[in-house]
């Protein structure tokens, strides 16, 4: 993070760096007391980065991604997708913003995760925005480090308006993964999904964890409030708790489509996976004055069932 500089000692339980990117975008470095970091931009709100106290990433980034200044939108971390996501409406597949500055909110809002290591965010509707999608809103942003390592999002919308408005939200979270193949999402057995790759017919997952050889686009409608997601050969497991965000978009282009993705390179497929909290088969609709919060926990565990896997078949070696 080019020219930081110590901004603040948020709370004795870690410590928040403000500094400033190649753009001039100002960016943000937490770190909880154990060591553990998350880093984030004010161009989209976005999370670039979430690291273990070892140093070790967890989220993913394409290899080919070039920081441009705004509305350049990176592929990669976790995009703010909002108001819309998907390709319903008139607007971006993914809304605009990601593709906005946004600034630190100085006097936030009161939030449950007080005491963590944590950053506000705050993105305002302007006059470019009010030209594509004429509603005002304000949008409360808060990123959290908890001394365990679980990263947190916090989203609040608020209408400040004189008419109700409606939209959808997705939290677009690429994970870091050993192999694409070598991982499996649990969670979404019985939930109906929206097959993006069939013109969005819907259908029943009917195994008991989603695994992955060739592309998949899917939106699990009201899926489980954890999902979870495993990693074979880093025998781990990322638990992804949701609230006010009940749908779960899972999503990795392959080979063929991961080629006309800019900020892809050759393989980059094969160590990502998108799984996604999201509000988008049930659009959110807020009255003159209403407010939505959607949240979003991701936790790193060493993963038990792995490990009983792997000693059942006689190759469980030391970590």
């Amino acid at each position: 993070m080019a020219g930081s500089a110590t901004a603040s000692d948020q709370s004795l339980r870690g410590s928040v760096e403000v500094g400033r990117d190649r753009n001039g975008v100002e960016m943000i470095l937490l770190r909880n007391p154990k060591g553990a970091t998350v880093e984030v931009s004010c161009h989209g709100g976005q999370v670039l980065s979430w690291k273990t106290v070892r140093g070790e990433e967890l989220l993913f980034m394409g290899s080919k991604a070039v920081y441009k200044p705004p509305p350049h939108a990176l592929r990669g971390g976790i995009p703010i997708c909002f108001p819309q996501f998907g390709a319903r409406e008139t607007l971006e597949k993914r809304g605009f913003a990601m593709g906005r500055l946004w600034t630190i909110d100085r006097d936030p809002p009161p939030l449950p995760e007080r005491g963590m290591t944590h950053v506000d965010l705050l993105l305002n509707s302007c006059a470019a925005d009010l030209k594509i999608w004429p509603h005002n809103f304000k949008f409360h942003l808060r990123v959290a480090l908890a001394d365990d390592g679980s990263l947190i999002l916090v989203s609040r919308v608020r209408n400040v308006c004189s008419k109700p408005f409606t939209f959808t939200f997705a939290y677009h979270t690429y994970l870091a993964v050993s192999d694409i193949g070598e991982v499996r999402v649990e969670g979404l057995e019985t939930c109906d999904y929206l097959d993006n790759l069939k013109g969005g017919m819907r259908s029943t997952e009917q195994g008991i964890s989603l695994s992955f050889d060739s592309e998949v686009d899917r939106v699990y409608v009201e899926a489980e409030s954890v999902i979870e997601v495993l990693d074979h050969e880093k025998r781990r497991t990322l638990k992804i708790n949701r609230e006010g965000v009940p749908d779960v978009v899972v999503w990795n282009p392959w080979d063929k489509k991961s080629k006309a993705i800019a900020d892809f390179g050759k393989n980059d497929y094969k160590r990502m996976v998108s799984v996604s909290g999201a509000a988008i088969e049930k659009p959110i609709t807020l009255k003159p004055g209403e407010e939505w919060m959607g949240r979003l926990k991701l936790t790193l565990s060493l993963s038990t069932k792995i490990e009983e896997l792997s000693s059942e078949s006689g190759c469980l070696t030391s970590m």
